[in-house]
């Protein structure tokens, strides 16, 4: 009898003290997943590395500026934080954040924004068509009056296609050239090794759109077009200070090309590139020939 009682007593002091164990071991794994909570919210609040600003020439005023850049701390942060970074990989570079994004800016409630935003970064309206927008997107997109932006119609010039800050190449030499340090390969930009060398010596303009900046973009010669070309991609930011840590963005990204066929100065492409919470690139012109100056998307 003493070992059968023995044998039971021993059973339920097991059974008591197992509860108390399994509420020890849950205890410490949520020590350990807050710690880790902790550190991570530490990281990703720690300030990022000091960026130095983002510097132009004005040609119209031949002046040093510094860029206001919209949503900077955020972009610092993305790109300059190991949690930041980590956020950009798992989420910010792919496209259902940017459409997701784009969606938000399409309600009518977005364009409260627009106000703001336009007072903030100082934007010259008084050459835009219309001054109402139904939202965000609307003011984003907005078209310009005809005479705002006059086109030298002369056969032997060039127009830039945009508004934006201009990166020019004279000669990218055997079809890369350097950017901020990195080689970058327009084989693999135009996801094309055969036409990449066609283009070995050739010129390159690089024209950045800000946020601020009108979004249309046009002709910058005439001549006969070849369909769009699409190739697939991620939408990093294309702001310096993504460049300045990742420079193959541009083989990274999503972007279309066309080439437009000039007899003065023969086959030229023109591409556009995606980017961060811009999750469409849309083409508006139709036809197979193009004017300089025409509206292409």
């Amino acid at each position: 009898m003493w070992v059968k009682i023995e044998e039971f007593d021993l059973i339920l002091l097991l059974k008591a003290i197992k509860p108390k164990m399994k509420i020890t071991k849950t205890r410490k794994r949520w020590s350990i997943i807050l710690l880790l909570l902790a550190i991570i919210i530490i990281i990703g609040c720690f300030p990022s590395t000091p960026q130095n600003p983002i510097q132009y020439y004005e040609r119209e005023s031949g002046q040093l500026k510094t860029e206001k850049v919209a949503g900077e701390k955020w972009l610092v942060w993305l790109y300059n934080n190991p949690i930041g970074e980590a956020t950009l990989w798992a989420l910010v570079k792919r496209k259902l954040v940017s459409s997701i994004y784009g969606k938000m800016m399409d309600r009518t409630s977005s364009a409260k924004r627009i106000h703001h935003f336009i007072e903030d970064f100082d934007i010259d309206m008084s050459g835009v068509q219309e001054r109402e927008f139904n939202n965000f997107n609307d003011f984003f997109t907005r078209k310009l009056k005809d005479n705002v932006r006059p086109v030298d119609t002369s056969f032997n010039t060039v127009v830039s296609p945009a508004d934006g800050k201009i990166l020019a190449y004279a000669d990218i030499s055997n079809s890369d050239f350097v950017i901020k340090g990195f080689r970058f390969d327009v084989s693999s930009f135009l996801d094309n090794p055969v036409l990449a060398q066609k283009y070995r010596n050739g010129a390159l303009f690089i024209i950045r759109l800000a946020p601020v900046d009108y979004h249309r973009f046009h002709f910058p010669v005439s001549g006969n077009l070849t369909p769009d070309k699409k190739v697939e991609g991620y939408y990093y930011s294309v702001n310096p200070f993504a460049l300045r840590k990742k420079a193959e963005i541009f083989c990274l990204n999503k972007r279309e090309y066309t080439i437009l066929s000039n007899p003065l100065f023969g086959d030229v492409i023109m591409a556009e590139v995606g980017a961060t919470m811009v999750g469409s690139i849309v083409q508006t012109h139709e036809g197979s020939s193009a004017k300089k100056g025409e509206e292409k998307g």
